[in-house]
């Protein structure tokens, strides 16, 4: 399509399954990257800045979406795994119980029998194929000497015969090994041992912050607030993009901005590294991250005819970042905070709950990212959580930090926390973040490591080096701001009688010192 001698390329979006489910000075907050990042760049730290986002008011992919699940052949599924996580399967094998008691309580479809079924054979494939291997080399060396004319025939059509029985067997093992992988990346991560069992009603509260506000007049929803106050336009957006998209207008805009600004600033302070992301991410890497298909209900976007979807999350482009690399210990820990706008297609979401901005399809958000030592990752959990639960106090929000159950764990969590504002407009609790511990889940996926300078405890053999092998990192995610919730939180907590809205005061110096957001005259 021209426009003003422009050509606009519109990408045509389907649907793929859901990948399943102390403060430090602000002179620290720009940690390098990777060590080879400070041979790249300057050393000079750039001076602080603020970094002001474009607001959700217009879609950032003009795109044709459609809610249909990607299908896929049995030949196209058996070809599609083209990368291998670095699954420890001999001890999957060696903890079977304990595996498979967390399958169950997990309420996980992985078949933990045909994985060890599959491993076995692989094993026994492996021995065979080395068999035939020495089998071959034997008969090259003999080839070496002096023979008779029969005896050297004789070896060339039994050398021959070793190629032809090797190579098939090699393929069946390539087969195999695909097979082994794509039913092995079922089976969810491991779970911490405080972690409640049963489903999300068995969560348990950590922590409850505040009391609900009280008002001495009828309380109005954040859609009646932003009617009134002019702030959205979900009606225009319906035309111009579909259900659950929005525009955002006036002081909503300056709330957004604000809102994603003071979180990042906040969040910078604590040593976390800013960034924006790709929204374009390949499928692959969203693969990687420890996601499994959920079959209809897929919350992803993917590009059609292509590997790449739109991201759900930011925690997928920050998790790709050291994607197949070895970090140096001493970089250890990774913190980065990350800004971008996050794409779902909420399937199989309804109801007067998923109204107005507390469900959308497209949003923008400000997601916490660390990489660390295995040893250390319950502690920066614990350092994620209290980061969320500082932000949503300093806004004075009523809510509560849960322990959720086993079977609201998506595959990649260890261990997740939840944290539920109250929201008076929809006379309840609403989720407005998580924390999860991931542990090696992701990086074994992603091959991400660490190798520590102090040398190995056992001897090296000759000629191999003395330092310590590397081991996989642990990653953690953490929500510090999903924008439209706390814009949900925001206007219904701070409703005054008159109509008006007051601002949180530590947003105030990110609105241009506004304190009020008032009706406007008809």
């Amino acid at each position: 399509m021209g426009l003003g001698g422009t050509t606009l390329q519109t990408l045509k979006l389907a649907t793929i399954p859901t990948p399943s489910s102390s403060s430090s000075s602000l002179r620290s907050v720009f940690k390098p990257l990777s060590q080879s990042f400070l041979y790249r760049h300057s050393r000079r730290r750039p001076a602080l800045q603020l970094f002001f986002v474009r607001g959700l008011s217009a879609p950032a992919v003009q795109a044709t979406a459609t809610a249909t699940p990607k299908t896929t052949s049995p030949d196209e599924k058996g070809m599609k795994q083209q990368w291998k996580a670095a699954i420890d399967f001999k001890w999957i094998r060696d903890n079977k119980d304990a595996v498979a008691a967390n399958i169950k309580k997990r309420n996980s479809n992985a078949n933990l029998e045909h994985v060890l079924d599959l491993y076995h054979k692989m094993l026994n494939l492996q021995k065979e194929v080395e068999r035939l291997r020495g089998e071959r080399n034997v008969v090259a060396n003999k080839m070496k000497g002096k023979l008779e004319s029969s005896e050297r025939q004789r070896l060339i059509e039994e050398g021959k015969n070793l190629k032809e029985g090797l190579l098939s067997l090699e393929e069946d093992l390539l087969k195999l090994t695909d097979e082994l992988q794509q039913e092995a990346q079922c089976i969810p991560n491991m779970t911490h041992p405080d972690v409640p069992i049963g489903g999300e009603d068995f969560s348990t509260i950590r922590k409850m912050v505040g009391t609900p506000h009280e008002f001495s007049f009828p309380v109005k929803d954040h859609l009646q607030l932003g009617k009134e106050l002019d702030l959205f336009d979900f009606d225009a957006a319906s035309e111009v993009s579909g259900s659950k998209f929005y525009y955002l207008k006036n002081e909503a805009v300056m709330l957004e901005m604000g809102l994603i600004n003071w979180t990042l600033l906040e969040v910078m302070k604590r040593g976390f590294t800013p960034l924006t992301t790709p929204e374009i991410v390949r499928s692959s890497v969203v693969e990687k991250c420890g996601f499994q298909p959920r079959g209809a209900n897929t919350q992803v976007y993917s590009i059609e005819d292509s590997d790449q979807c739109l991201i759900g999350t930011a925690e997928i482009p920050v998790g790709g970042i050291h994607m197949d690399s070895i970090i140096a210990a001493s970089l250890l820990p990774l913190k980065y905070v990350a800004v971008s706008h996050c794409f779902r297609t909420e399937a199989g979401a309804a109801g007067t709950a998923s109204r107005g901005l507390y469900r959308v399809h497209q949003f923008s958000k400000v997601e916490m990212f660390i990489l660390c030592r295995p040893e250390e990752s319950d502690f920066y959990h614990e350092e994620l959580i209290r980061i969320e639960e500082d932000l949503f106090s300093s806004l004075g929000l009523h809510y509560k930090t849960l322990d959720m159950a086993c079977g609201d764990l998506g595959a990649p969590a260890y261990r997740k926390f939840d944290i539920e504002a109250w929201m008076p407009g929809l006379a309840r609790f609403g989720e407005i973040s998580s924390a999860s511990n991931c542990t090696d889940y992701q990086s074994r996926r992603l091959g991400i490591r660490f190798r520590s300078s102090e040398p190995a405890l056992t001897n090296p053999k000759k000629g191999k080096s003395n330092l310590a092998p590397p081991q996989f990192v642990h990653t953690l995610n953490a929500t510090a701001c999903a924008v439209p919730r706390m814009i949900v939180c925001v206007l219904e907590n701070n409703q005054q009688e008159d109509g008006s809205v007051i601002i949180p005061e530590p947003l105030r110096p990110f609105m241009g010192g506004l304190e009020f957001i008032h009706p406007k005259p008809r």
